[in-house]
């Protein structure tokens, strides 16, 4: 019986791994060892009541004695806390799923990776803010990381049995997200509602902002520069307002190979938690009948200043892409707070990255090449933060906020 942990196992991707783990037979089938959960401890006990898990972790110790009293009577060990979930992840498994939302999901991930196991990858923060790291972690401990957001999941299946050296492009799809087709001097205006109306995709409220402002895409083609080892200028991005195609590679020879399915995640995570075998799974079948046109445009630059962005951030490379996050995160957080309009959390992040690269923050700390520690990576994520909070207050004094 294979053992497995979740981490993120109340967010959107970690619900839909556990359906397909109950539909698959559940405790029977599964030896559950840990979840984890940032503050929903109510669903948590619930899951591991559901699953039998051996711990459940929750990431505010405030949250515990709840925790612990929704797990009486049961065997399942509760913990909490940053450094348990971090812990939790050094439990022997066989299979990890790694669907922490942001950089918090980088230590459990290492963590797991160290004893040899399986990381489906649902945190594209990860291998942005330390992707040499991550794979020189999985290397070290003969351990795989099986991507989990859609794209990477399509790449990595039209790359079977292929050779990396005769790939010539490869192209991310994108939705364009909820605002995809306002006019782009109403972005300013956009509200948090607004931004969260995803025409298909169903995802977690940060992950859905961020797919309307393509942050999300721009960590993307990130992410596919550190997992495949292809060059910056090979990576390329089209709107695809369907979202059929969840992304393609294109090789020498002209040929190009899509892979396409229903807008639905439980593809991808069925896909790593089976692997290497593929299993029935519970997601519409296409109807090319039905589908009639499928339809392509590119981004807009002004629209989505983040791909700009992510371009800069892959020039810089060491940890650049720590700092970019980390400032996108807090950027984020300002709008969701009605500290920052729609179109000023690239200007927050754009502000951020220049002023670390002006006060040599980044300079001598792996930039530039490869070699990269732990600390180097949360340090700079630490720094990058108390930047991007400056920038949001300087934004704020200057020109007043509507949001």
């Amino acid at each position: 019986m294979r053992r497995i942990s979740i981490f993120g196992a109340t967010g959107s991707v970690g619900e839909q791994t556990i359906d397909l783990i109950q539909r698959a037979g559940g405790a029977e089938a599964y030896q559950v060892v840990a979840l984890t959960a940032g503050r929903n401890v109510t669903r948590l006990a619930e899951q591991a009541r559901i699953l039998r898990a051996e711990l459940a972790v929750c990431a505010d110790p405030a949250d515990l004695p709840a925790l612990r009293a929704a797990l009486a009577g049961t065997s399942t060990i509760s913990a909490a806390g940053p450094e348990a979930i971090a812990e939790a992840a050094e439990c022997p498994v066989d299979w990890v799923m790694s669907a922490i939302i942001g950089a918090a999901g980088l230590v459990p991930g290492l963590r797991a990776l160290a004893q040899g196991a399986t990381l489906a990858l649902a945190n594209k923060e990860s291998l942005v803010t330390a992707g040499p790291l991550l794979m020189q972690t999985a290397a070290r401990h003969k351990a795989r990381i099986l991507p989990v957001d859609s794209e990477h999941s399509a790449i990595y299946q039209a790359l079977v049995g292929e050779d990396l050296s005769a790939v010539e492009r490869i192209i991310l799809t994108a939705s364009g997200g909820a605002l995809r087709d306002w006019p782009i001097e109403a972005l300013a205006a956009a509200r948090v509602q607004d931004a969260l109306a995803h025409p298909n995709w169903a995802m977690g409220q940060r992950i859905t902002i961020d797919s309307a402002s393509m942050f999300n895409k721009a960590l993307e083609v990130i992410e596919t520069r550190e997992y495949f080892g292809v060059a910056p200028e090979q990576i390329e991005v089209i709107i695809h307002p369907e979202s059929i195609i969840h992304s393609m590679v294109g090789f020498h020879d002209g040929a190009i190979m899509a892979h396409l399915g229903s807008p639905d995640m439980r593809h991808p995570i069925g896909y790593a938690l089976n692997w290497p075998e593929r299993a029935a799974l519970p997601v519409a079948k296409l109807d090319f009948a039905q589908l009639s046109t499928l339809t392509f445009r590119a981004p807009e630059m002004a629209r989505y200043p983040a791909l700009r962005l992510c371009r800069e951030v892959m020039a810089q490379r060491g940890l650049a892409g720590a700092a970019f996050n980390a400032a996108k995160e807090i950027a984020l957080d300002g709008f969701l707070a009605g500290r920052l309009g729609f179109m000023q959390m690239a200007d927050v992040v754009e502000t951020t990255l220049e002023r670390l690269t002006a006060a040599g923050d980044l300079r001598g700390s792996g930039l530039g090449n490869d070699v990269m520690t732990l600390e180097d990576v949360l340090e700079m994520d630490h720094l990058a933060r108390i930047r991007a909070a400056e920038a949001i207050s300087s934004t704020e004094n200057s020109t007043g906020i509507s949001a």
